[in-house]
């Protein structure tokens, strides 16, 4: 019963990974009008990482199945509770729209269960921890340092970057399903890793059903993290996306050779956030969804990690302190996340408005929020 439970969880986790994946690999597609359709961009999206789990993810699933903690820890209910927890975190950040790193939240619940029994593999977890800092921030650099040049070159050359418009949407098409390809080799370990770990599944069938499990989760899923980075970060043009996917997907394809289970959906988004500074400066760091997004990655692997921990100290340990302990824990969060929207709001109802004109439309808002009221000039 308890391995029938240990499977269901991993599908259902493989399909919250298709929702957040689907954004941070197809949402430069949908977000330059490449692809208009909301839909036919998540179908494309989810060809590509079918492909990617089924061929290209048995070194990343070693990796998160053996590499980070003993194996003989791993079973039915060390793998419920693992990705249970990585689950948990996932499903809430799909559901306010946020994309998250479907490898922190995993490893994260990992450690959690290896921290209990204080056997964890501290070098191999530091190495893939490195790993998470360099991604996104070699991202940011390469695509803010492209864009830049790409300008530069374009005032003093313009004749050879006179390309059909429609060739330069299929190279970016073309990029953004390499992206979603290695968002499958990277991301499928994550919901089938643990099985593999445990001996449940042989990895070539893990590599199949995941990668299927996925592809569903990105088209039922997927719709608004593919908002989120497409449309709210920052406004992107087609040949920004184009640098964009391509860094992305030549980053993650790199460390899925080489079995790193990397942070994906940042790689993209820090790549995104590199055009914004690029073409509008430092005010993109002022928006609300960037700060969430900021948030909810150093958040994320954080309560993965301590709702693992929580659960073997209660479900297998039956140790009453983490139980009082966890309960505390659960009324703090609660507790603060209630002040600080609390907090959040009166601050807007102090901030004074502001009022532009951007051609005949009239916009009332303040700083720092979205438009509360548009009107049409006569």
């Amino acid at each position: 019963m308890v391995i029938i439970i240990a499977v269901f969880i991993a599908l259902l986790f493989a399909m919250n990974i298709g929702g957040s994946g689907a954004a941070a690999s197809m949402g430069i597609v949908y977000g330059t009008g490449a692809i208009r359709s909301k839909r036919r961009t998540l179908i494309i999206c989810s060809i590509a990482i079918f492909l990617g789990a089924a061929f290209g993810s048995r070194k990343v699933i070693e990796t998160v199945g053996t590499g980070l903690i003993d194996v003989q820890l791993l079973n039915a209910t060390s793998v419920v509770i693992i990705l249970g927890s990585a689950c948990t975190s996932l499903f809430i950040a799909n559901m306010i729209g946020i994309p998250l790193s479907t490898s922190e939240v995993t490893v994260g619940a990992v450690i959690g269960l290896g921290f209990v029994y204080k056997s964890i593999y501290v070098e191999s977890v530091l190495y893939i921890v490195l790993w998470w800092m360099i991604t996104p921030l070699l991202a940011f650099l390469i695509v803010y340092g492209a864009i830049l040049f790409y300008k530069k070159v374009r005032i003093k050359f313009p004749q050879p970057f006179r390309i059909k418009k429609q060739y330069i949407v299929l190279f970016v098409i073309i990029a953004g399903f390499l992206e979603a390809l290695a968002a499958g080799m990277n991301n499928v370990a994550n919901a089938v890793g643990p099985l593999v770990g445990a001996a449940m599944i042989p990895s070539s069938i893990a590599m199949g059903v995941g990668g299927l499990f996925i592809a569903i989760g990105a088209i039922v899923f997927g719709g608004k993290v593919l908002d989120t980075n497409g449309k709210k970060i920052t406004k992107i043009s087609i040949h920004d996306g184009l640098i964009v996917s391509l860094t992305s997907a030549c980053i993650t394809i790199i460390a899925s050779i080489c079995g790193i289970p990397i942070p994906m959906t940042q790689v993209t988004t820090s790549a995104i956030v590199g055009v914004g500074v690029a073409n509008e400066g430092k005010v993109i760091f002022q928006q609300p969804i960037f700060k969430r997004i900021m948030i909810v990655w150093v958040v994320s692997p954080l309560i993965s990690f301590f709702i693992a921990y929580y659960m073997v100290q209660i479900f297998v340990e039956q140790d009453m302190l983490s139980i009082l302990l966890m309960t505390v824990f659960l009324l703090f969060v609660v507790t603060v996340w209630k002040m600080r929207t609390s907090v959040w709001k009166k601050e807007i109802n102090k901030r004074p408005a502001v009022i532009c004109q951007k051609k005949n439309n009239l916009i009332l808002g303040y700083q720092g929020t979205n438009i509360l009221k548009k009107t049409t000039l006569n």
